[in-house]
């Protein structure tokens, strides 16, 4: 069996891992990434993208590329809609912040093509079979190539200091220690999803928009000044093949009607998906030497826009605890990374679900549950410390140690 020896195995080469493997290289921390899916899978897969302000400085000014300032679509604010009036958030005026409209495909394309630049390990098509020794000095893990062509039995090992799962919602690494003591699962699921289209048209309005509608929940969003993402509210269950461009168009602009007049821009619709979503939290984000970060410890539902952004906070922090361990040989960071990012992590969860369930409604909505809502948007809207708190918690919060 082929065996690489490297200071820091990263399981998953998306966004988080990518990142994390270009930071510690910087550092002169060796590494190995492993990915299953191979790279134009990913750079073809299109996810919506918000970044905060120190998600844009980490891809900016570590030298990854400069693309999110060109190609990204810098947002003051969002729109909260509701009762069929428009209530405009400027952030820089509330907290002296913006945000970033770049999606997390082309995030994924700038970190891979750094990392083909600088010469790091990234083993794509590789698919990881097991992960052993996590409470050792030198913890392992084994993959094969799903290459086509590769010989499936043909296994190779990489023991490492540190293991890391950046591999996503469905993280191998995080099942792997399921049945491990000391470990906590937190879930919550929701009783709807979102239709989401992709369609060629001009920006409806500047910034995004979250509406509230007594049909349920829409976000009027972008991706560039040709081509718009929009989400509405749905049940989990939609068959986007019974809906048809003009029914779609009719179920958006209904929910964002308003005595104003407001219409949405249209255009022919080329994707059309269904998105299911969650929330969920493992708690500790590590287990011996193995650390989680990203959608492998933690997911959010998308109105709050954390995701990413949560995964480059963990990252972050991780990140400083290994430079940490390997320049002074002290693992208190390493130790305290998962309280850390849980700090942030519980925060993001408690912002996530109140915008959540403030925009949305559900089957079993009553007159007293709509008031209440409308109640929430109001004193938000109507409150310059309630569109501070908004403003403050949609840009993000800076990272805190014990």
């Amino acid at each position: 069996m082929n065996v690489t020896r490297t200071q820091v195995g990263i399981v998953g080469g998306g966004p988080a891992g990518l990142m994390l493997s270009h930071l510690l290289a910087k550092q002169g921390i060796s590494n190995v990434v492993i990915e299953s899916r191979d790279h134009d899978t990913i750079a073809n897969t299109h996810r919506a993208g918000i970044l905060e302000q120190p998600s844009v400085a980490m891809l900016t000014d570590t030298g990854v590329d400069g693309r999110v300032l060109t190609v990204g679509d810098e947002h003051e604010g969002i729109n909260l809609r509701f009762k069929g009036e428009s209530h405009l958030l400027n952030f820089p005026e509330l907290v002296d912040a913006t945000v970033t409209l770049y999606a997390q495909n082309e995030v994924f394309i700038d970190l891979a093509a750094a990392r083909a630049r600088d010469g790091g390990d990234v083993r794509y098509e590789s698919e990881v079979t097991e992960i052993f020794d996590l409470k050792t000095d030198t913890p392992k893990f084994r993959y094969r190539s799903v290459a086509e062509g590769a010989d499936p039995d043909a296994l190779q090992e990489v023991h490492c200091d540190v293991l890391v799962g950046a591999d996503g919602s469905r993280s191998f690494c995080r099942r792997a220690v399921r049945d491990e003591p000391g470990h906590q699962d937190f879930t919550t699921e929701y009783p709807f999803a979102w239709f989401g289209i992709l369609c060629e048209a001009p920006k409806s309005f500047p910034e995004l928009i979250y509406a509230n509608s007594p049909r349920g929940f829409a976000l009027i969003s972008q991706r560039s000044e040709t081509v718009q993402r929009m989400y509405f509210q749905c049940d989990p269950n939609t068959n986007v093949d019974d809906w048809s461009e003009d029914r779609i168009w009719d179920e958006l602009q209904s929910r964002v009607a308003g005595p104003d007049g407001f219409e949405l821009k249209t255009g022919p619709i080329f994707d059309k998906t269904v998105l299911p979503f969650r929330s969920f939290v493992r708690e500790p984000m590590s287990h011996g030497n193995l650390f989680l970060a990203g959608d492998a410890a933690h997911t959010v539902p998308p109105t709050g826009a954390k995701g990413l952004n949560l995964a480059f906070a963990d990252v972050r922090v991780l990140f400083e605890a290994l430079d940490s361990f390997y320049s002074t040989g002290s693992r208190a960071l390493l130790d305290s990374y998962s309280d850390t990012a849980l700090r942030r992590v519980w925060k993001a969860q408690n912002f996530s679900y109140w915008m959540t369930t403030m925009l949305h409604t559900t089957a079993e909505e009553n007159p007293f549950s709509t008031r209440r809502s409308l109640g929430d948007l109001e004193s938000v809207t109507s409150s310059v410390y309630g569109r501070q708190y908004l403003a403050e918690c949609y840009t993000g919060w800076p990272n805190s140690r014990p």
